[in-house]
């Protein structure tokens, strides 16, 4: 297995997933608790996501309007931003163990996202 191995087609069912997960777990998890920002950060950004997926040209987007590789340029955006976000806006304890995991997993997903040339040539 290549080690870009995520296509645009299983980078599309992970992204509904995930908006529900950003919009939802920060009220499971109590999110807020070191600053109210955290909690809704991840909701606000939840529904980017989801607006996002909604517009991205694959075969999940209902409008395809935006180019994948914009999205995949969010995404790394996001990913960054919310490495960044514990220490920009004092995040503690759960709250940063959140967003530094949600980042990191962000940024890795778009790191073993396969080519747009790799994907078209298996097809």
């Amino acid at each position: 297995m290549p080690l870009r191995f995520v296509t645009r087609t299983i980078h599309a069912y992970l992204d509904y997933p995930v908006a529900a997960a950003l919009m939802g777990l920060p009220f499971l998890l109590g999110l807020g608790e070191s600053n109210p920002l955290a909690l809704w950060l991840s909701v606000a950004t939840g529904i980017a996501a989801f607006v996002l997926t909604l517009l991205t040209d694959h075969h999940l987007g209902l409008v395809r309007v935006l180019p994948y590789k914009l999205h995949l340029t969010v995404d790394l955006i996001v990913g960054l931003t919310f490495l960044a976000a514990p220490f920009i806006f004092g995040f503690a304890g759960l709250d940063s163990a959140f967003y530094l995991l949600n980042g990191a997993a962000v940024v890795a997903v778009i790191s073993l996202s396969a080519p747009e040339e790799a994907e078209a040539a298996s097809a």
